[in-house]
């Protein structure tokens, strides 16, 4: 039986349904998921298997216009995500249409993804008509030879099977990557810390999840077959502290309950975890800190 196996690129601006859509071809969360633009930070890499393809998404933060040095390693990772794949996808939301972001994109792709097959996927399809979505179609296949248009919602489910079938057909022959087990190759570690600060994300305000990053410091698998994990939550102002802990603590608490339970599910054990909140006010310019996100430091130079 010949085998196909390659990376897959998923671009597009923020919030876009890039992880949505991964998590729905990967069947499993590999991707933090949240209402903010700009979580996913690392290039996070999910595996599907269809028939004998193996599909190896590359979830990459959201294209838009960088304005600090974490910014602008995201976006040179976003762009160095689609630099290595076999196949690209850039996501267009159907109800917001050709944005300027997406015309940047689109403008970029020529040069960025050159030698690369591009495929255009409409994304949330369930918020426009069907005239609306037909004309956007058209324009978009005006500005870039895509070599496949989908229509999908990656939230409900619509259309991803077609994807996922084109994909794997068009994907190069050659031996999978990756054991057939495997979902993500990411290390355990880090998404577990994505999961806490998806949770963060959640219930924090506008500006405050893009000062704050966690690690996870501690790892201990018990002999009662539990896992043990210490995190810690660093922000860039003690001011972010209080708010981070909430009053009497709730916020941190209810935080911590519902990674716990997530993290769990995820390994198939029972989770301890502790978090711990400290203030560091210059986390945004050291190069470990990004290191522990996947991405370059020495991208985000001006």
């Amino acid at each position: 039986m010949t085998t196909r196996a390659g990376f897959v690129a998923l671009i597009g601006e923020p919030n876009a349904g890039k992880s949505t859509l991964l998590n729905r071809m990967v069947g499993a969360k590999v991707s933090i998921v949240t209402h903010k633009v700009q979580t996913t930070r690392a290039r996070i890499r999910g595996v599907a298997i269809e028939g004998a393809a193996q599909l190896v998404f590359v979830d990459t933060p959201g294209l838009f216009r960088p304005r600090r040095r974490l910014d602008r390693a995201m976006v040179a990772a976003a762009w160095g995500g689609a630099a290595d794949a076999d196949i690209v996808v850039l996501l267009v939301e159907a109800h917001r249409g050709v944005t300027a972001g997406v015309e940047e994109i689109i403008e970029s792709l020529g040069a960025r993804a050159e030698g690369r097959m591009v495929a255009l996927a409409i994304n949330k399809i369930d918020r426009v008509e069907a005239p609306a979505l037909l004309a956007l179609t058209e324009d978009l296949n005006a500005r870039f030879p895509f070599a496949e248009t989908f229509m999908i919602s990656a939230e409900k489910g619509y259309g991803v099977e077609d994807l996922r079938r084109w994909l794997a057909g068009a994907l190069p022959e050659g031996p999978w990557l990756y054991p057939e087990d495997q979902i993500a190759d990411l290390p355990v570690r880090m998404i577990a810390a994505e999961t806490t600060r998806e949770k963060l994300t959640l219930r924090l305000h506008q500006e405050l999840p893009y000062q704050l990053t966690v690690e996870t410091e501690g790892w201990e698998d018990r002999k009662d077959g539990s896992t043990r994990i210490d995190q810690v939550i660093y922000v860039a102002r003690d001011g972010h502290k209080g708010i981070v802990l909430g009053k009497k603590g709730e916020t941190i608490k209810a935080v911590s309950q519902a990674a716990r339970a997530e993290i769990g599910e995820f390994l198939g054990r029972t989770v301890h975890l502790f978090l711990q909140v400290k203030v560091r006010p210059g986390w945004l310019e050291e190069a470990e800190r990004y290191s522990e996100m996947g991405l370059d430091f020495r991208d985000g130079a001006e």
